[in-house]
């Protein structure tokens, strides 16, 4: 049950801070797709090599800190929201940070190219799915913000704001997906079979980060229902 006691609220507020930082970490290892696309896209698999081990150290230590927050999250009263709906907040920014391991754990490993035909297309969408999962961050942030006050009055507001604008950007992300696999679509045949199916495998977790990031909000939004 939520409260306003200010002093369950005392007690509540230092959970939120390692969530905070887990999200932050989480993000910060997904926005390393870019350079690593970038070095992809002109085939310079040092640099793309180089972003990828930076995402793995981001995502180790992503996970780190999701253990340390399950292993210190209290089991009492001082919570002013249950538990498992935190643990389940937590289970979705960690997602984040596995999806970006996993995209270039891949393409790396097979060194995966991309056509220069949807080059372009498939640089916005990387972003488009990244903007998501940055404005799922902002909205984390603001909790300590609505334990300050309550759950309650204009932080709500502010925060449920901020909760739509990660559904559309999700929303967006999801057409500009569509349009990358028509391009895709288009060229593939000149394409190894094999290839074509790695690289609408890549596709589609690219926009698993957006889905996770609206997933984030959409749990973010329980709480405040609380």
């Amino acid at each position: 049950m939520v409260t306003s006691n200010p002093i369950l609220q005392m007690f509540a507020r230092s959970p939120f801070k390692p969530m905070q930082e887990h999200i932050a970490k989480a993000q910060a290892c997904a926005v390393e797709l870019i350079p690593f696309f970038d070095a992809v896209m002109v085939e310079d698999w040092d640099k793309a090599a180089e972003a990828q081990h930076r995402i793995a150290v981001l995502e180790g230590e992503a996970d780190t800190m999701k253990k340390e927050v399950r292993q210190n999250l209290p089991k009492s009263l001082f919570l002013p929201v249950p538990r498992s709906d935190l643990l389940n907040l937590l289970r979705m920014q960690d997602k984040i940070a596995n999806r970006a391991k996993d995209i270039a754990g891949l393409m790396l490993g097979r060194q995966m190219t991309i056509p220069a035909e949807i080059q372009p297309i498939m640089a916005e969408y990387i972003r488009s799915s990244l903007k998501a999962s940055g404005q799922a961050l902002v909205a984390l942030n603001e909790l300590d913000e609505l334990v300050t006050a309550g759950f309650r009055g204009h932080e709500v507001d502010v925060v449920e704001e901020m909760i739509h604008e990660i559904d559309d950007m999700e929303h967006d992300a999801d057409e500009i997906e569509r349009q990358v696999r028509a391009e895709l679509f288009k060229v593939e045949k000149e394409m190894h079979p094999i290839d074509a199916m790695f690289l609408y495998q890549v596709i589609s977790w690219i926009g698993e980060i957006a889905d996770k990031a609206q997933q984030v909000g959409s749990r973010l939004q329980l709480l405040l229902a609380q």
